[in-house]
């Protein structure tokens, strides 16, 4: 299927490794020039040259952490600067520190929303008026299934997120109808920290083999864990003209672990 959106410009968040790089590959791939994002140069360049390698059309590294309002400015200035506009924001961070409700503090209910929340709606602010030029701008928010079902241990995943859920809800209505906001909640895919926590896992004698650790993440009537690309080809689908009348949605991509009905 051709996503009709060659040409066009991203910028894609957190995008040196996991879903982000996905994300970031999947709209490459369809000939949008990209802005791909992350902390690490080193590891930045890398997926540059990872993303690069299945693009049709550019890709730029701007590194910058999501945390500092001045990045954020210079994330999108960069992506404006080098493709003469931006028809696309994709945001995506790391997540918080897991942990119960009595083992976090304030600094760490701090920071977490000054990550998972606020750099997105420093993102939203800064790319409005970029994205309302073109012929249809888009907002994708990668945020968890953790907002539809609360998980174990992961309170400030399971409370933060919610914001964003608000804010993308929110920019629906607001930014309509030159601009559509939506946001997947991935389950877990084999990313590189998946891959990292099952093979410390298997050094710790916690599981024979890979395999059978991976296993142990799938949890779901599929009875598998995600591919990252699998994410990102449906980001590049809701960045799309196809998906037109997708506005306002969270859309859980978790192979049906997720229990809520709605």
């Amino acid at each position: 299927m051709d996503l009709e959106i060659a040409g066009n410009a991203a910028l894609v968040t957190a995008s040196s490794s996991g879903l982000g790089k996905a994300s970031a590959k999947a709209l490459a791939r369809e000939g949008v020039d990209v802005v791909i994002n992350g902390r690490d140069e080193d590891r930045l360049a890398e997926a540059k040259a990872e993303v690069e390698a299945v693009a049709t059309g550019e890709v730029v590294a701007q590194p910058g952490d999501l945390t500092e309002p001045d990045d954020v400015t210079t994330l999108v200035e960069t992506t404006v600067d080098e493709f003469g506009g931006l028809g696309h924001l994709v945001t995506s961070a790391g997540g918080p520190p897991s942990g119960a409700f009595l083992e976090t503090d304030d600094e760490d209910w701090a920071a977490a929303y000054e990550l998972l929340v606020m750099s997105v709606v420093r993102l939203a602010r800064e790319a409005e008026p970029h994205l309302r030029e073109g012929d249809g701008g888009t907002i994708v928010n990668i945020t968890s299934r953790s907002v539809k079902e609360a998980l174990d241990s992961l309170v400030l995943s399971n409370s933060v997120r919610m914001s964003v859920i608000g804010l993308e809800k929110t920019l629906s209505k607001e930014f309509a109808p030159e601009i559509r906001a939506n946001a997947v909640l991935p389950g877990p895919h084999e990313t590189s920290r998946i891959r990292e926590l099952v093979n410390d896992a298997v050094d710790r004698g916690e599981y024979d083999s890979y395999e059978e650790g991976l296993a142990e993440w799938a949890g779901n009537p599929l009875e598998r864990i995600g591919d990252p690309m699998e994410l990102g080809d449906t980001v590049a689908f809701l960045s799309s003209p196809k998906s037109g009348f997708i506005n306002g949605t969270a859309l859980p991509i978790d192979g049906g672990a997720t229990g809520s009905n709605l």
